[in-house]
């Protein structure tokens, strides 16, 4: 029987995937980019030339384009055929990370990470350029945009991340961030070890979807609309969806260790990953600004308690995060000046926290 309480919550909420899931390059708003509404400097490094001035082509709000499924038997299920391209700034992509990792997939899908920082005055792709002659060692090329129009030739939008790649064809087959790791639950059972949790366990998943969905919108997705607001008034609309949500989600994680008791699932990855940026990068960048992170005791302590697992810990990376967010790209500082933040200290997430202890 599902979660009455869930699905009551969910009745107020207009669940939709065509809000800000990523800024273009933070330069719709002033406060998340001191370049917002300027022209820049052209830059052509003999491979990569800027095209942050013809920015407006690309939409502000995008939702995934490729979206063929394993559970409809559109993609086959086979080992090492797939690459997970993603970028360790993104929320986003970082759910697909931990998701894998977590469900024990790493042994037979392989990930290659762009660099967070894209040449001077770029936007609208991502590239290989922590990778050795700046290309990816398996796919061979040199930006995630060669593998996007592969699988379509006209494509012309910009590429996001994560980006599952199909090896054999070099082709982009899915970047549906919000559906692809129960993709991986439900079909690769056969690859999935012993031991790995049950993520998307068959008599919750009603209320994983209704919680899911109630996190998107009023967490995942609001936290860059309040950051991005287009009047006052639109910003104070999203920023209070937040912070009435945090306190919501407070509350429930004062009754148990996780989300849904003492269980791991997917709707805690999808939390994760917006608390992980949420001191360093919404409450500083975005004024999503009422309270840290760490004001919330439950909520601190429950980002601890999952950080300590591998498969979120050794997935999240606040260097990308502060490179992305607030370096932007390889733009010299000389032509645009910007201060990279020293905090918050990194080193509190190893601090230990009270879950195990409240809750066994």
């Amino acid at each position: 029987m599902s979660d009455q309480i869930l699905q009551k919550e969910l009745e107020n909420i207009e669940v939709t995937d065509t809000l800000q899931a990523c800024p273009i390059d933070f330069s719709q708003s002033k406060v998340a980019n001191p370049r917002a509404h300027q022209k820049q400097k052209e830059y052509d490094n003999g491979h990569d030339k800027s095209n942050f001035n013809e920015r407006e082509k690309f939409a502000a709000y995008q939702g995934p384009q490729f979206k063929a499924r394993f559970t409809d038997g559109t993609l086959p299920v086979e080992k090492d055929r797939y690459r997970l391209i993603w970028s360790r700034h993104c929320p986003w992509a970082n759910r697909i990370s931990i998701g894998i990792d977590l469900l024990g997939l790493d042994k037979v899908i392989s990930n290659g990470i762009v660099d967070p920082l894209r040449p001077a005055g770029v936007v609208g792709d991502w590239f290989f350029t922590l990778d050795e002659n700046n290309v990816d060692p398996i796919l061979g090329i040199h930006s995630l945009g060669e593998a996007y129009r592969l699988a379509d030739p006209t494509y012309d939008k910009r590429t996001t991340v994560p980006a599952l790649v199909d090896i054999q064809t070099g082709k982009v087959v899915n970047n549906d961030y919000n559906n692809l790791v129960k993709e991986f639950v439900l079909s690769w059972q056969e690859y999935i070890p012993e031991g790995a949790p049950d993520l998307y366990p068959e008599s919750l998943r009603p209320d994983i979807d209704a919680l899911s969905d109630i996190i998107l919108m009023d967490i995942n997705y609001a936290v860059n609309e309040a950051g991005h607001g287009r009047s006052q008034a639109d910003y104070k609309k999203w920023y209070d969806k937040v912070f009435n949500r945090l306190d919501w989600l407070e509350e429930r994680l004062g009754n148990q260790r996780y989300l849904f008791g003492d269980q791991i699932t997917l709707v805690d990855i999808n939390l994760y990953v917006t608390l992980a940026r949420f001191d360093l990068v919404f409450y500083q960048k975005y004024f999503v600004n009422k309270k840290r992170l760490v004001d919330y005791p439950n909520l601190w302590n429950y980002a601890k308690d999952l950080y300590a697992i591998p498969a979120f810990g050794d997935n999240t990376n606040f260097d990308s995060m502060r490179q992305r967010f607030y370096e932007v790209d390889h733009t010299p500082q000389e032509d645009l000046p910007r201060i990279i933040p020293l905090g918050p200290d990194d080193s509190i997430w190893k601090e230990t926290n009270d879950r195990a202890e409240r809750f066994g």
